[in-house]
């Protein structure tokens, strides 16, 4: 692909349960298809030489679904940190977490940390799971950190202030994308995503394949991303 790629893109993965609802399934298959779109996905950015691929894999608010849901949602996730991770391990992937993680059940937990300290040694992209995941709350702990610190109020800086977040070393989204046709960041990197591209699709995620996701690149590319100045011409980059 030529042109511009983004170094980090923010997906927001929705539409699952209604991908399944509209076929006759239970909604949880719809996140079991939804899981295997994740792979195709993540080896598509590793291709194209993405840096960092951030998944809005389970939001706080996903907390208050029914128990029988929630609790078939991380058996899909244990199974994959346990069986599909060590591939992207093997392929330079960083893996981390980001979120209210505590709030997981344990062994996920420990899972979640195996993961990050096996891929730690690696280079390559970085792949970042957002799990219990609320933007505000990230945020609201960022001051909370800050406040039991010895800074000075008057030499608080943007910098300073996102060294405090989940996302801390990671570079800023350029682009978020969310399928299933909603139009809003449902809480996702708020601060992060200050001047990040939006990108938003109808179609769900587990329908959301290689050539839905070069579109959505494509559309990036066709961006004229200014931050506020003048027009940056496309052969600049």
């Amino acid at each position: 692909m030529s042109g511009r790629i983004p170094a980090h893109v923010g997906i927001i993965m929705d539409g699952n349960g209604r991908w399944a609802e509209l076929r006759g399934l239970p909604r949880i298959e719809g996140h079991r298809r939804g899981a295997e779109r994740v792979k195709e996905i993540i080896d598509i950015a590793l291709e194209l030489g993405i840096k960092c691929v951030t998944l809005y894999a389970f939001s706080t608010e996903n907390w208050q679904r029914p128990k029988s849901e929630v609790s078939t949602l991380m058996k899909i996730l244990e199974f994959y940190l346990k069986n599909e991770f060590a591939g992207l391990i093997k392929k330079n992937v960083v893996f981390s977490a980001i979120g209210e993680t505590w709030r997981l059940p344990e062994n996920i937990q420990a899972l979640i940390r195996d993961t990050e300290e096996k891929s730690a040694g690696n280079n390559g992209m970085r792949l970042v799971a957002a799990l219990s995941y609320s933007s505000r709350s990230e945020i609201l702990r960022a001051v909370k950190k800050i406040m039991n610190t010895h800074i000075n109020p008057e030499e608080l800086t943007e910098k300073i202030f996102s060294s405090q977040l989940d996302t801390a070393g990671l570079p800023q989204p350029d682009l978020i994308i969310r399928t299933s046709g909603e139009r809003r960041l449902s809480n996702f990197l708020l601060w992060q995503g200050a001047y990040a591209e939006l990108y938003f699709t109808d179609t769900l995620w587990p329908d959301f394949d290689k050539e839905e996701f070069m579109l959505a690149l494509q559309d990036f590319q066709g961006r004229d991303r200014r931050f506020g100045k003048i027009a940056v011409r496309s052969d600049a980059y």
